[in-house]
């Protein structure tokens, strides 16, 4: 196994969900945490919790991924210490909406567009050469089944995703050669505020989203990207799809 003890570990979108799940997962790991989300409020809270309970060394920065300008600047300002990072959890990413192309919100599209693509690619590329030029990296990608098989009325998102498998596979290819280790996880329902951030804070119509079934947590999900994290040097799980077991499908779901 890798250990990833006094490792820096870097997770964006880690105010909540499954950034959150992660963030205490590397934490029991002992890694040093670099901790990336808009909510400073709720970053704030999240980065006590994990000192209070497991002594971490965390490190927070206010990002909104889809400013190049902000990301830009937000990996320059960290202490040289926190700025060899050893694992990138590209986890900021949401869904806004659920219609046809032709009904479809433009502001919706460009703000998925944004945050799932662009802003994955901004800071990956200020974060993949370091790992390059110190031979040590690890890209883990939160992807989606909707990257996998595309659903109706998820046009723009399920393009996001596929995007962000095709971003996986082509770093892998351009790293070929070095140590760096590239993966997607591919997760089918998650009961996170997904729903109601897709729904634009539709409480109701969000939970009908797992009525009648057993999803996913976002800690099930970080334990998987920890998982993946921690193998043998020589092992590059590339990609992995998780699946409630009432689902077997984005759209093909057992409810009781």
């Amino acid at each position: 196994m890798v250990s990833l003890k006094n490792k820096v570990v870097c997770i964006t979108g880690a105010s909540s969900g499954i950034g959150a799940s992660c963030a205490a997962v590397f934490a029991q790991m002992g890694a040093r945490l670099l901790l990336c989300a808009r909510r400073t409020d709720r970053l704030a809270r999240v980065a006590d919790d994990l000192v209070k309970k497991y002594g971490a060394e965390v490190h927070c920065i206010t990002l909104d991924v889809r400013s190049r300008k902000n990301v830009e600047q937000a990996f320059t300002e960290p202490p040289e210490a926190w700025r060899n990072i050893s694992v990138l959890v590209n986890n900021a990413g949401l869904a806004r909406g659920l219609s046809t192309l032709q009904d479809g919100v433009v502001e919706d599209w460009e703000e998925m567009i944004d945050t799932n693509v662009k802003g994955l690619l901004y800071v990956t590329r200020m974060l993949l050469p370091g790992m390059i030029t110190r031979s040590e990296g690890h890209i883990i990608n939160i992807g989606s089944v909707a990257g996998v098989s595309v659903y109706a009325k998820g046009n723009v998102y399920c393009a996001t995703k596929f995007a962000v498998q095709a971003l996986t596979e082509g770093i892998k290819m351009d790293t070929l050669g070095t140590p760096i280790r590239v993966s997607v996880v591919a997760p089918g329902l998650v009961d996170t505020e997904f729903s109601t951030v897709r729904f634009h804070g539709d409480k109701e119509r969000a939970d009908a989203s797992y009525k009648g079934m057993t999803p996913l947590t976002g800690d099930d999900i970080a334990d998987l990207v920890g998982f993946i994290a921690t193998r043998p040097q020589h092992v590059n799980i590339l990609n992995l799809v998780v699946m409630p077991t009432d689902q077997s499908g984005p759209t093909l779901v057992h409810r009781r």
